[in-house]
């Protein structure tokens, strides 16, 4: 590669520097704190809310761990100072709308909401994850929606449809007034926004703080929720066995998050030496 290092790194969490056994590599960590050393700037850019981040704070130190954008771009948050930097969040009637339309196209449609410090889920909607609290769950989501929210969340119950399948179905329904997507092909499941509201315009917005456009900037991701800011960032990398739409939207290949690729791509880009205490 014969690039100039980039000012700002982003990236994506699981499948990207998250190994599949939830652990971050000392390799990668290494990489991500020695471009930092250099001058650069770094984001997580994630899925996840904030309570969801006790891993990536054990492995950088609370204090260490670069200003996270949580909710697939709904919210910004300074993980060291534990505030919020910037919401966006969904609004009650925009995500009632989205319910009422999904319910009619969706087979088994069940639904839950993510409000960062709360969760609420229709009982018929079984998370797959600890959501980090104990949630009863009610009849109908509609009883519960009653504030703006990170994501409304969308499970095919029966799993009779993939997430690439549901979310077809959602952008022909719900996309004209919010944003739709998934994080995992296997899972059934959509994650809805506000209208506008995705990784790629939360990057952007963050990065013109600094003073930096897209050209300055690098990105890593593996899947549809990683597209819009694979997309936008100057040179960005889709990670190697990431969903065929990430892979698509970026400009070049990384090995996995196995294989420690986003870490590999950093080291080569800011001239760094291997440090995972590997030969």
């Amino acid at each position: 590669m014969n690039y100039a290092p980039p000012r700002l790194i982003a990236t994506d969490l699981d499948g990207t520097i998250v190994r599949f056994d939830g652990s971050i590599s000392p390799r990668t960590v290494n990489a991500l704190n020695g471009a930092r050393a250099k001058g650069a700037i770094v984001y997580f850019v994630t899925g996840r809310p904030p309570r969801w981040l006790g891993d990536v704070t054990e492995a950088f130190g609370v204090k260490e761990v670069p200003t996270t954008i949580c909710g697939n771009g709904a919210l910004v948050f300074d993980v060291a100072t534990n505030s919020i930097v910037r919401e966006d969040f969904l609004q009650p009637e925009d995500a009632l709308e989205a319910v009422k339309r999904l319910r009619g196209h969706i087979v088994d449609a069940s639904f839950a909401c993510e409000l960062g410090d709360d969760f609420r889920r229709e009982k018929r909607y079984h998370a797959r994850w600890d959501v980090g609290m104990d949630v009863t769950g009610v009849g109908a989501i509609e009883e519960v929606i009653d504030r703006p929210m990170l994501k409304l969340l969308t499970r095919c119950a029966s799993e009779a449809l993939s997430s690439d399948e549901m979310l077809q179905i959602a952008i022909e329904q719900i996309s004209e007034f919010v944003d739709v997507t998934h994080s995992n092909p296997e899972d059934s499941l959509l994650e809805i926004s506000a209208f506008g509201v995705n990784k790629g315009s939360a990057l952007a917005r963050m990065a013109a703080t600094h003073g930096l456009i897209a050209a300055d900037c690098v990105a890593f991701g593996d899947n549809p929720n990683d597209v819009s800011m694979l997309k936008w960032a100057g040179r960005s990398w889709a990670m190697a066995g990431g969903h065929r739409d990430a892979k698509a939207a970026a400009n070049s290949l990384a090995a996995s998050c196995e294989e420690d690729g986003v870490a590999e791509v950093i080291e080569e880009l800011f001239g760094l030496d291997r440090q995972d205490g590997l030969a």
